[in-house]
């Protein structure tokens, strides 16, 4: 397989679909690279082998090359994911949230290409010391998991003068704008979530992309309190970035609170919240970006309104 930088500079739109467990399927992963970006499949904590081979099974019947992204916080108790995920031959592994070391020869053998989202410069540099291919620099602003402490664009300019191996950029890039930002800083790619979750192939339930595409860039909040009252074992370092609802404003800042509160009552309340797509209890993981996707799209719609970087680039010519 070809490394890293080739698989982004073959694409015709610098763009790949962030790995977003429950939103980020097959059918979203063929589509976003059938229109000339890079499909990933997101494979999250409670994910069953069975839904692996299914979600992979869809991207590799269309032909399409595709990633796909895993936990590896979580693969300790089930690295059949990993298994069953590599039966597929994705081009590209995403092993974050944590350690990948205890992976890479496995995936490897493969000959994907591995990549790393960091959250700080530390997570960075120990990402490089495990021998990753390239990273993902994920700012706080990006939606779902991740680390909330700095945002997109000063991690992306310490991280590049960390390294030579390929950056990929995410958090807040939802437009061709900010597409060119990244790309003139020295990011390969776009690193891109909450535009596809709520994008006609997304997994995510009608009322969550109608709930994103109504949302502005102040109406989403960094906070664990999901994972605390579900009983999810992230790692306390990691919070996500979701959509403000009622759970949020009675929760998001009182976490500690919150741990000893938590019953099974209420970890079952907000479960059956999300089958039942109650947006009040709910999670609706999304980025400060939600606010820039006002629109329902389909994914090719979504690759096609970032076509104009290309002259946001040539205008900041001028400067040189």
């Amino acid at each position: 397989m070809p490394e890293l930088r080739e698989i982004v500079a073959a694409l015709s739109t610098p763009i790949v679909g962030a790995p977003m467990a429950g939103a980020a399927g097959g059918r979203l992963a063929a589509a976003i690279s059938a229109g000339g970006g890079l499909g990933m499949i997101g494979v999250g904590n409670v994910a069953t082998v069975e839904q692996v081979r299914a979600e992979c099974g869809i991207a590799a019947a269309s032909g399409e090359r595709f990633g796909v992204g895993l936990m590896c916080w979580s693969l300790p108790q089930n690295p059949e994911l990993l298994d069953a995920a590599l039966e597929f031959e994705p081009i590209v592994v995403s092993l974050s949230f944590g350690d990948p070391r205890p992976h890479l020869a496995k995936v490897r053998a493969t000959g994907a290409a591995v990549v790393a989202q960091v959250g700080t410069r530390a997570e960075a540099a120990d990402a490089l010391d495990a021998g990753v291919d390239g990273l993902v620099v994920r700012g706080s602003e990006g939606g779902g998991h991740g680390r909330g402490v700095v945002s997109t664009l000063p991690l992306l300019q310490q991280v590049l003068d960390l390294t030579d191996r390929p950056v990929l950029a995410g958090g807040g890039v939802a437009t061709a704008r900010g597409l060119a930002a990244v790309l003139a800083a020295g990011a390969v790619a776009g690193w891109v979530g909450t535009p596809f979750a709520a994008c006609a192939e997304s997994l995510f339930r009608p009322e969550l992309k109608e709930a994103v595409i109504a949302a502005d860039t102040d109406q989403t909040v960094y906070t664990r309190a999901f994972d605390i009252a579900q009983r999810f074992d992230w790692p306390t370092r990691y919070g996500g970035r979701a959509l403000v609802n009622t759970f949020t404003t009675s929760w998001a800042d009182r976490t500690d609170a919150l741990q000893a509160a938590v019953t099974d009552e209420l970890t079952a309340k907000i479960k059956q919240a999300r089958v039942d797509a109650d947006l009040s209890l709910a999670p609706v993981y999304a980025g400060e970006s939600a606010g820039l996707v006002d629109r329902a799209r389909t994914a090719a719609q979504v690759l096609a309104d970032f076509a104009p970087f290309r002259d946001y680039l040539r205008a900041a010519q001028r400067w040189t």
